[in-house]
């Protein structure tokens, strides 16, 4: 897996657990996916004009998702408040979209990102308890 792998051949030290940061960026980038995808599948809906709500959330939670891995990604002059402040951004965001494509229950391409949202939210609670 080329995250394990990157965050495995980082030079310097590290002072979280790097299995734990390659996990996470894993989720957030398979969020960042789920919700791409199922922006898009809501805009092939018949029921459009319902759905913008959870098409403009799918949307924010990806390119949130994206830059949280990005920043989870970077360890050279490490910022811990700026990476606890972008995880509970993500936190944020996969909650929210969570709870707006659980709204739409008749939809499996909602359902699934809903349940992906929650993990990813989840992991990220889970490495903000441990960021120094």
């Amino acid at each position: 897996m080329p995250v394990r792998e990157m965050t495995e051949s980082y030079p310097m030290e590290i002072n979280l657990d790097r299995d734990l940061i390659s996990d996470t960026v894993q989720v957030l980038m398979e969020c960042a996916q789920a919700c791409t995808a199922c922006g898009d599948s809501c805009l092939s809906e018949m029921e459009i004009g319902e759905l913008a709500k959870c098409i403009r959330t799918d949307l924010d939670c990806a390119d949130i998702c994206e830059t949280t891995a990005r920043v989870l990604s970077r360890h050279t002059g490490y910022d811990a408040n700026l990476t606890r402040a972008q995880l509970d951004a993500c936190i944020q965001a996969c909650t929210s979209c969570a709870d707006e494509c659980e709204r739409h229950p008749r939809h499996d391409h909602c359902r699934i990102c809903a349940e992906t949202c929650r993990r990813c939210a989840e992991a990220c609670r889970t490495m903000n308890e441990v960021i120094s």
